[in-house]
């Protein structure tokens, strides 16, 4: 933060002053004096400089930004937009997250727009879900309507933009803090200018902002040779924790970090290295710990459609997908549930994601659930678990890659800082 501050006595003026008249005669000492006070008197009849009316406004007490967890009574949340949403340039790290039987569907698409009807399906769906929110008491806020189609250059490389339709990907907040990850796709580089109007307003009213370091997505960040490794290969790879991404500079997606209080879960995956995971530890400690879990998963890309907290205590964890270190969370007295599987049909498109998306929900406190309108199975699954499930319709919105905690990026919980996991 740039800090003015007018000269002032005690200051290392009068110091210098002393110096000078220690060195030279008495009255070059007094002529130094009143030079030095002189400047003083004027400068105290000029108006303070702009930038000292900046940072001396007063600091709002009550932050609007304020999260400490994924269950604790929403608020106020950010919900994404897939307006102008484009298929992402078939650039290597877009292609290592991507299904082989969907690569003619990049080569063909990529840097175009989606198909027109279903992202306008998507928009209905997604407009539909933010009324159902507002209804609920929630406070909905909206990223700025972009054109990703545009191409742009940097040193490094070129590439045009991808979306704005998953504010959890790119923000991540913890207590009163907005922290902007850096993103590992180049199609996304630019994704955090659809936030900032938003950002820069909840700054102005007190939250705390913070922009992590932006790489430079230059070629040494990704494993040149990773596609060309077989599939046996890539699934040792993933088993030591090595992806496309190497550990070249940090990188990160807000989507692979799971808030519980005081300790926070991440998982190494194709978009987030161990670099930019030492970078959230640091940059969080001692407040809060930042712990690394990792998943029986060759192919791992944000941590909410395979370990989704949905409570002090309460996870769900994805069968197809076992977490190593779930015995520690058993041991610290957690409950896991595994949810059932999802009933998406095979024919529906999925350019970005998996059928787990159905489990990909968002709590709006511990006894209300966000939760597909066609998942029949998961709304028992609620029901036994004392939780009444809100359904919405969002299938051709999951096609762009999301689900509703993936649609979604919760500003305000009322709640509380606390430690879940001992």
């Amino acid at each position: 933060m740039l800090r003015v501050q007018c000269m002032q006595r005690g200051s290392r003026g009068d110091k210098t002053v002393h110096y000078i008249g220690t060195m030279l005669s008495q009255g070059f000492t007094g002529w130094v004096q009143q030079t030095f006070q002189s400047t003083q008197e004027a400068s105290a009849s000029q108006s303070p400089c702009a930038a000292d009316e900046k940072v001396t406004d007063p600091i709002p007490e009550d932050s609007p930004v304020c999260s400490y967890n994924e269950w604790d009574p929403l608020e106020e949340v950010i919900v994404g937009r897939a307006e102008n949403a484009c298929v992402p340039p078939f650039s290597l790290e877009v292609k290592a997250n991507i299904h082989e039987k969907l690569w003619p569907f990049y080569q063909k698409h990529g840097g175009q727009s989606f198909p027109c009807e279903h992202v306008k399906k998507a928009v209905a769906e997604i407009e539909e879900m933010c009324h159902i929110l507002k209804m609920e008491g929630v406070t909905v806020r909206r990223p700025e309507i972009v054109d990703w189609s545009v191409q742009y250059k940097t040193p490094d490389f070129e590439s045009s933009g991808l979306y704005a339709a998953m504010p959890r990907d790119i923000l991540l907040v913890v207590g009163n803090e907005i922290i902007e990850a850096p993103m590992a796709w180049r199609s996304r580089f630019f994704e955090y200018r659809a936030y900032r109007p938003l950002i820069k307003e909840y700054f102005r009213r007190g939250a705390k902002w913070t922009t992590a370091p932006k790489p430079t997505m230059a070629d040494e960040l990704y494993d040149q040779d990773y596609l060309k490794r077989t599939v046996e290969d890539r699934h040792r790879l993933a088993a030591q924790g090595r992806f496309v991404t190497t550990e070249f500079e940090p990188c990160f997606d807000a989507a692979d970090f799971m808030r519980a209080g005081r300790d926070i879960f991440a998982q190494r995956s194709q978009v987030t290295n161990y670099q930019g995971i030492e970078w959230m530890r640091r940059h969080l400690a001692p407040e809060y710990r930042v712990h690394i879990i990792s998943f029986k998963n060759a192919n791992p890309m944000h941590i909410d459609a395979t370990f989704n907290i949905i409570g002090p205590g309460l996870v769900l964890s994805n069968p197809d997908r076992p977490c190593h270190q779930i015995d520690l969370f058993k041991k610290a007295g957690w409950t896991i549930v595994t949810p059932p599987p999802p009933l998406m049909p095979e024919d529906h498109p999925l350019w970005m994601a998996s059928k787990w998306l159905s489990m990909n929900i968002l709590m709006l406190d511990q006894k209300r659930v966000m939760v597909d309108v066609n998942e029949h199975s998961i709304h028992q699954m609620f029901e036994k678990l004392g939780i009444s499930t809100i359904k919405v319709n969002i299938r051709h919105a999951n096609s762009l890659g999301g689900g509703f905690h993936c649609w979604t990026c919760d500003i305000r919980r009322r709640g509380t800082l606390e430690s879940y996991f001992n």
